[in-house]
């Protein structure tokens, strides 16, 4: 952000008033392109990550959702998935409320 505020104050410092930044369609265009690349690109980017875990979701894998309970996944149907929370006890979530896949201990 300081980079950006020293960039503005000499961009403004010009003298003249045929500055190219003084026209404000150029500075909104400018705003423009510093919200696209700071807070656009990194939410398409890891909306791309969430939706590549999801398909790579298989039986077996260790996952938390989104409410925070731990289990197995057991099966997979379409969009849902059969999650093992205990003994005995499994539940059916939807796919997309699976929040991460927990590392396995033999990725050291």
């Amino acid at each position: 952000m300081l980079f950006l505020t020293i960039m503005a104050a000499i961009f403004f410092q010009t003298p003249g008033a045929g500055s190219i930044l003084g026209n404000p369609l150029v500075m909104m265009v400018v705003v423009m392109a510093i919200f696209y690349v700071m807070l656009i690109l990194p939410q398409q980017r890891q909306r791309k990550k969430m939706q590549a875990m999801i398909a790579a979701l298989k039986s077996g894998d260790k996952v938390v959702t989104n409410s925070g309970i731990y289990g197995t996944i057991n099966g997979i149907d379409g969009d849902t998935v059969i999650l093992k929370i205990a003994d005995q006890v499994k539940i059916r979530i939807a796919r997309s409320a699976i929040a991460q896949v927990e590392a396995s201990e033999d990725a050291n």
